[in-house]
């Protein structure tokens, strides 16, 4: 029977990296989580290299490899291969289930996909939110001009009353009746 693999969404977020606009995990991370070795992982996707097309998996280039190592610290050679890992999209690490054909590969790969689903519904979420916030901050300009102007007018008026204020106040100089 198959073992329940119970990993926390945290442990999987933390592995979830931004590269070339895409939510993708390196390959020695689902290595970790799939419980093998990063090289056989790799041997198994150049085995079947058809089944992961580009939008699936890309491998880093160096500059993307090193920006990656400085970012993590400390340059453990077993952690850091000096070969540039492999990518995987969301639909690159479900694909590696059919590769990785063990139970434990199968449970996390469930868990993965559940966790990119929840990403991907908290941005549209987001997005939403987003929007509406747009809307009201358009609708807020437009009410700040609006009262700038009826501002504006009082101003005016105030300015009109006290000029006829001093025009009565004024001592009258000239010829009187």
């Amino acid at each position: 029977m198959s073992k329940e693999v119970s990993l926390t969404q945290e442990i999987i977020e933390n592995k979830i990296y931004f590269i070339r606009n895409q939510k993708v995990m390196l390959d020695r991370d689902l290595a970790e989580l799939y419980g093998v070795e990063t090289k056989q992982l790799k041997r198994q996707v150049r085995r079947n290299i058809t089944r992961f097309p580009n939008d699936f998996m890309f491998e880093l280039t160096k500059e993307e490899n090193e920006s990656l190592r400085s970012q993590s610290g400390t340059l453990n050679r077993r952690v850091h291969s000096k070969y540039p890992p492999m990518a995987f999209t969301e639909q690159g690490v479900s694909m590696l289930s059919s590769v990785l054909n063990s139970d434990r590969a199968i449970a996390v790969n469930i868990q993965i996909i559940r966790l990119f689903t929840k990403m991907r519904e908290l941005l549209l979420t987001n997005q939403e939110v987003l929007k509406k916030l747009a809307k009201l901050e358009g609708t807020d300009q437009k009410q700040t001009q609006q009262i700038d102007v009826i501002f504006k007018y009082i101003q005016q008026l105030e300015n009109s009353k006290q000029q006829k204020k001093e025009q009565k106040e004024r001592v009258k100089v000239g010829y009187k009746k």
